[in-house]
């Protein structure tokens, strides 16, 4: 009996065998596809944004985009882009750098979505909404906001995060606004990349919750606020669907947090570790 046994065990084993192995090849050779994020650390070394005493928006979103960059790095699944370093003259990447040498395409994608968007309003397809007070670009800065849009559409970006801190109009760069806390924009509900986005914008939300707290600006209460204006988010249209998009206004410039370097620095890494989380949970 015991004969016959071992007979057919190996009668099952020959039989099963080249099936099982076909599936293993077949289970490892499947290809992972990566998870793109693209990190705008917000304004450059020529519009540095808000300031504060000594210190400059574009520095601190650069420090702290910097991190949230190495971390994800770390996490196999991620393949990480950085608009801005500290390594080359004009501050953008090589990568982006060359991208605006475009001007001519992008400023064509941008009239073609503001196109299309118009035609959706006057048909009654998209209805425009208020939205919370933004300060006004240049020229400049447009064409490089539309370009960060028409670079995440073409390489096909799955989330594109853009890094800021706050500030409302003081009397001078070393006067202590009023207003204090974090806010996330994400894209109005109309707009091709806002259902996705707004569960990005959520995740990342409920962990910078766990340390700071949200806005008092009274346009930006309760700390995650719908926008169909800000560029960087796809107005007009400009983002694809799978792009999701989220802006964070980390705190105020001013806030005592960032007013010596310890805690400065100390901020900023907590900041990058939430973040990152926030976004990794997003993904699971």
């Amino acid at each position: 009996m015991r004969r016959h046994l071992f007979i057919f065990s190996i009668f099952i084993t020959i039989l099963i065998l080249p099936f099982s192995s076909v599936y293993a090849v077949k289970a490892t050779i499947l290809p992972i596809k990566p998870i793109k994020i693209l990190l705008v650390p917000g304004h450059d070394s020529e519009v540095w944004g808000a300031q504060y005493g000594n210190m400059k928006e574009a520095t601190m979103t650069l420090a702290l985009a910097t991190q949230i960059y190495n971390i994800l790095k770390k996490d196999k699944r991620f393949e990480v882009y950085i608009t801005r370093d500290d390594t080359s003259l004009s501050g953008y990447t090589k990568e982006f750098a060359d991208f605006f040498t475009q001007k001519d395409a992008i400023l064509a994608f941008e009239e073609n979505a503001k196109k299309l968007i118009q035609e959706k309003i006057s048909s009654g397809n998209f209805v425009t909404k208020e939205n919370p007070p933004h300060h006004s670009v240049t020229e400049d800065i447009s064409l490089r906001l539309y370009g960060f849009n028409k670079w995440a559409d073409e390489n096909k970006m799955d989330a594109m995060v853009h890094i800021h801190f706050n500030d409302y109009p003081r009397p001078n760069a070393w006067t202590i606004g009023k207003y204090k806390g974090f806010v996330i924009y994400f894209p109005d509900g109309q707009l091709p990349n806002s259902k996705e986005s707004t569960g990005l914008a959520a995740d990342i939300y409920t962990q910078l919750h766990k340390k700071y707290s949200t806005s008092t600006y009274p346009p930006e209460a309760g700390g995650l606020i719908p926008d169909q204006k800000l560029i960087a988010i796809g107005a007009n249209g400009t983002l694809d669907a799978s792009v999701r998009s989220v802006l964070i206004e980390y705190s105020y410039i001013y806030e005592k947090k960032f007013r010596t370097k310890s805690t400065r620095l100390q901020a900023y890494k907590d900041m990058a570790q939430l973040t990152a989380t926030g976004i990794k949970n997003y993904f699971k």
